[in-house]
């Protein structure tokens, strides 16, 4: 800036650099204290139509177990970037916060925090004395992670903020419950479940995580034919050998033949059956199965009628059909057995590395064991009667299955999923879809509206009366994050806010919560309303170091977000995280990259100060004469406006931030203003007063367009603009360029 730039008028905060500390948690209080997170608030005064078209979204609810990361972090800067864009546009906007209990994972936090204080365990604390101290780390836990969500800008309405625990949330999940039940969709029955010996709980077949692992690989004589396993101590029950009913190495044996075999404790009367789930490629061809500890021998044990005996204990432990191995744990055990193996002649051969995968807990990193429990299910192919339909493709009185519901709110457009790629994984893991279990051996959670006495059930709300026990199991925590956007909204009531904003307009998750959470809420909400949740599901991608690796305390190279607020702001934080991130790719971030685009917020600043210090003696009365370059200057604006509004509309964010940071930095700073800088400078009146017009709309219109990417030094340079070159107050509610 020259001398003559500096002596011109030019507010006091300016005459230093720019330093985020001192602005974002004033700017912050400020926004929330003027209501307009509320879309109410916008109609009562004004800044918003009252008819205008609704833009509505829900935030996926973090976790009350731990802090903000950057994972949440790209999540807030996408969704508050689509928030106040919409807002902007004058469109009747509601993010409606929230935060999810995430039972098992929180239960087991405290757990661990008892066990390592008190060396006690859930039995000797009793359900109620472990709810009341779990209750009372969630509640801190919520205000911790509210106050970070703050700290990235994130206008949420915070007058409708839920907890998936609440009374509202707990009434719309028992209603949702007993109506599936009522419909028969929900049952009760025994089938294999994964079973965490270490948790004492049931897992979702979606919060099983496949780990790979080195282990021997046994091939055991089995009679005439020789099978394979990693795991010889769930053996003791195998009396079924599979066959592809096609092999034509087996075709001498039928299906129900009986064979003479001699086995872990002595000889055994083995059945032949002839299954497609045999795979003649692999091995032999033929295997053993255990149906009471694998999901897939208990379905072909289910399509033939074949007897299911239980090996291992809910702990690990080894039952009486083991004999001699009986009451010890099955790691303890293993090398015994293969040891009797080899001395029966039982042993063909060893692959001492054998690499497979074996499924963990991904909430507690327990590996799974597989069990025949009786559980709660919602079965997924039963067939009803559709009610009420907005679901294109579905109308009322159609016969219709959930799976089915599931499928025709993406394929007939209710719903659109970006990147669109994702509609083939989603389909894929919709014709793959099992019965979903829905109970949990846990305390901390919604509780099953189930009532026993003497062999009687009865679901609903309240106790039946006298004798009746409630069932102690609680729901998956994705039954009731399933409802989201329905309770959120107030459901099963029928409210103002549900028939204003539902269906919300977007969801936006990570794409790796596309089974857990986006396919279960299109589930409940197309079955219990007839409505799809949200119009579009848009995945972000994982956030990852700047190798590409992903994020790990073990690694060493985690970005705390938080630090990086501290550090450069919450504005260089969230740009760093969308400049990049092409919707469901996952994206590496350095600290360099936070650290460059704090530069960038001080170049807004150093921008704003230039303008303002150069137009506060115009007298904008006049009617400016504009030359050739004046108009270029103009239309160059606004046809950049159009492209970054092209690309919110179309979730491009990425490239709309790229344009806008571009814009600002190589057109404004590089061009406009070092060629402005001879004419402000020079003996033409009207060619000047005419480029003070053009540089204040030049600074008004930038404002704007950055101000969703970042809220919190464009709303600092607006509110130390003189009141005549601004519309409104705030520049969070003003109009977005046209």
């Amino acid at each position: 800036m020259s001398e003559q730039d500096q002596q011109q008028t030019v507010p006091e905060v300016f005459l230093k650099p720019y330093n985020p500390a001192e602005h974002e948690d004033k700017l912050y209080k400020l926004w929330e204290d003027s209501g307009y997170f509320n879309p109410d608030v916008c109609i009562e005064k004004g800044v918003t139509k009252a008819d205008a078209e609704p833009f509505s979204m829900v935030l996926p609810p973090p976790n009350v177990t731990g802090t903000l990361h950057m994972g949440h972090a790209a999540m807030l800067a996408i969704e508050d970037i689509l928030t106040r864009y919409n807002r902007m546009r004058g469109k009747r906007t509601l993010w409606i916060p929230g935060t999810d209990s995430a039972a098992l994972a929180t239960q087991s936090k405290v757990e661990g925090i008892i066990y390592k204080k008190e060396k006690k365990r859930r039995d000797e604390i009793g359900r109620e004395e472990l709810l009341r101290r779990i209750e009372t780390f969630a509640e801190e836990s919520k205000e911790t992670i509210i106050g970070q969500t703050k700290k990235m800008g994130s206008s949420l309405d915070w007058s409708r903020y839920a907890f998936t625990m609440d009374e509202k949330r707990y009434h719309a999940v028992t209603e949702a419950f007993i109506r599936m039940y009522n419909d028969g969709l929900i049952y009760r029955g025994a089938r294999s479940v994964n079973w965490d010996p270490a948790m004492q709980t049931t897992v979702s077949d979606d919060e099983v995580k496949y780990e790979e692992r080195n282990s021997p690989f046994y091939y055991f004589k089995y009679g005439p034919f020789t099978i394979g396993t990693v795991r010889p101590e769930t053996k003791f029950g195998d009396k079924y050998v599979v066959m592809h009913p096609d092999d034509e190495r087996y075709k001498q044996y039928s299906h129900g033949q009986k064979i003479e075999v001699e086995w872990i404790n002595g000889p055994i009367t083995a059945t032949i059956i002839k299954d497609k789930a045999a795979d003649p490629e692999m091995g032999s061809g033929v295997m053993t199965i255990t149906p009471w500890h694998s999901a897939v021998d208990f379905e072909i044990a289910q399509r033939h009628g074949l007897e299911k005996e239980q090996i291992i204990d809910e702990r690990g432990i080894l039952l009486p059909i083991a004999g001699e191995f009986a009451g010890q744990h099955i790691k303890k055990a293993r090398d015994a057995i293969v040891e009797k193996m080899r001395a029966k002649g039982l042993i063909e051969k060893v692959d001492e590395n054998y690499t497979h995968k074996v499924a963990t807990n991904e909430r507690g990193g327990g590996m799974i064991e597989p069990q025949i429990k009786e559980q709660w299910f919602v079965d997924v192919n039963k067939e009803f009667t559709m009610g009420h339909s907005e679901i294109p493709g579905v109308q009322e009185g159609d016969t219709v299955t959930l799976k089915l519901l599931m499928r025709k709110a993406v394929e007939n457009g209710g719903v659109s999923i970006f990147p669109e790629r994702f509609e083939r994984v989603y389909y894929n893991w919709i014709d793959n879809l099992h019965d979903w279990c829905l109970s949990r051996q846990i305390w901390y959670g919604h509780r099953i509206p189930a009532w026993f006495k003497d062999g009687e059930v009865k679901v609903q709300a309240e106790s039946p009366g006298e004798g009746w026990v409630q069932d102690p199991d609680t729901l998956d925590t994705w039954f009731s994050s399933g409802l989201w956007t329905l309770s959120t909204l107030g459901w099963p009531e029928i409210t103002d806010d549900f028939k204003t904003y539902h269906p919300t307009t977007v969801l936006e998750t990570g794409y790796d919560i596309l089974f857990f959470w986006v396919a279960r809420m299109i589930l409940m909400s197309t079955y219990l309303v007839g409505q799809v949740p949200f119009q579009n599901a848009y995945l972000h991608g994982l956030v990852r170091d700047e190798k590409g690796k992903k994020m790990s305390k073990s690694l060493g190279n985690i970005i705390d977000p938080l630090d990086m607020i501290e550090k450069y702001g919450a504005d260089a934080t969230r740009l760093s995280l969308i400049v990049g991130a092409a919707p469901g790719n996952d994206m590496p971030l350095s600290e360099d990259k936070v650290r460059a685009y704090k530069k960038f917020a001080n170049k807004i600043w150093n921008i704003s100060r230039f303008v303002l210090s150069n137009i506060a003696d115009a007298n904008w009365a006049i009617e400016p004469v504009f030359s050739a370059r004046d108009r270029e200057i103009l239309d160059t604006l606004h046809s950049h406006v159009s492209e970054v509004s092209a690309d919110i509309e179309k979730f491009n964010l990425y490239l709309g931030a790229e344009k806008a940071y571009h814009y600002v930095w190589h057109e404004l700073a590089d061009k406009v203003l070092e060629e402005s800088k001879e004419i402000l400078n020079g003996e033409d009146t009207q060619a000047r007063y005419a480029r003070q017009c053009v540089l204040r709309e030049c600074l008004t219109t930038s404002l704007k367009t950055l101000h969703p990417f970042m809220p919190f030094v464009t709303e600092a340079i607006w509110q130390e603009m003189p009141p005549h070159l601004k519309k409104r107050e705030l520049l969070m509610i003003e109009k977005w360029p046209v």
